[in-house]
């Protein structure tokens, strides 16, 4: 029989991709959300079941109906901004709606957990090149919420033997190549869809969030992984924890740090158009540079980046913005 998967979190960005993977690879989907940000239109190949992880009896509820084999975990709230201001809501969702998860897991006796962390746990960067060795100081309370879910991954595999693999993102970008899928959040944080949504919008300004940073053109600096790359090292972790017993911590970035204005040069030579925008005041929480150092996911997993180059994301992302399908 296929694997049984279930994705939490599977109708969003980069939940609806890992789910359209699994299947094109021969797994049993089914996909959890509560549709807050996520979207029905995006669970075309599998199973869905609509809940909360915040409801501990929708996710008691899952378990109940169908034996999983390994639980992926999509399900966060991810605006560090926002978590800034209404840090209430980003521990209750990121804390506590992952402990009801891992509670329902131990019930049920499912053992195996790949879960979606971020870069953020970091904080502002002692050295160049990220590696996992760097010291954990979040700077904003998304980064702690999923830095004490990660810790709580490390007391539960000591304590149940929950094996589990946290992946550390360096800033998600791009769509599935055909269109099929891309990004469409409400509001939408994510620098890449917001400097193509002003191309699209005729001409409304995007705003360049600080230019006085300690880099080279005075605008923060991030590493941009493609979508399908992040899914296919979840992919690869699945059947990995199967020899690799623990709580396991990996980065996922293309090595390559670009600047918001960098960025935006390289829309300008994909989609052929000039881009308008302006500057704008600093945000709450945001860290200076963050670049990966992804070796160790190399090393153990035997995972590459199928898309290293920033202007091969940003294309996926301009042809699906083109022609959303949700």
């Amino acid at each position: 029989m296929p694997r049984s998967v279930l994705v939490c979190g599977g109708a969003g960005y980069i939940g609806s991709h890992m789910a359209w993977l699994l299947v094109e690879n021969g797994y049993d989907v089914t996909v959890f959300d509560n549709l807050s940000t996520g979207h029905r239109e995006a669970v075309q190949w599998c199973r869905f079941i609509q809940g909360d992880l915040c409801n501990p009896l929708d996710v008691e509820r899952v378990f109940a109906e169908t034996a999983f084999d390994t639980v992926m975990h999509f399900s966060g709230m991810i605006a560090v901004g926002e978590s800034v201001v209404a840090p209430e809501h980003y521990y209750r969702n990121n804390v506590s709606g992952t402990l009801n998860l891992l509670r329902a897991m131990f019930k049920a006796e499912v053992r195996s957990f790949v879960f979606s962390s971020t870069a953020a746990v970091y904080g502002n960067p002692v050295s160049a090149m990220i590696d996992e060795s760097h010291p954990v100081q979040p700077v904003n309370p998304y980064g702690w919420t999923k830095r004490i879910a990660e810790q709580a991954l490390t007391d539960y595999f000591q304590a149940y033997g929950l094996q589990s693999v946290s992946f550390r993102y360096f800033n998600a970008a791009g769509a599935h190549p055909e269109g099929l899928l891309g990004e469409a959040h409400e509001p939408e944080t994510h620098l890449i869809p917001n400097i193509l949504g002003s191309i699209l919008s005729r001409g409304d300004d995007f705003r360049v969030f600080g230019n006085d940073y300690a880099t080279p053109d005075g605008t923060c600096i991030r590493d941009y992984v493609h979508v399908l790359d992040l899914c296919e090292a979840h992919l690869r972790a699945i059947s990995w924890l199967d020899g690799n017993p623990g709580a396991h911590a990996f980065n996922l970035g293309n090595g390559t740090g670009f600047s918001t204005l960098e960025v935006i040069e390289a829309v300008e030579a994909v989609t052929g158009r000039e881009v308008p925008f302006s500057i704008a005041p600093r945000r709450a929480g945001d860290a200076v540079t963050l670049v990966a150092n992804s070796s160790l996911a190399k090393d153990k997993l035997g995972w590459r980046p199928a898309y290293p180059e920033i202007e091969a994301i940003i294309e996926t992302a301009w042809r699906w913005h083109r022609s959303p399908r949700f």
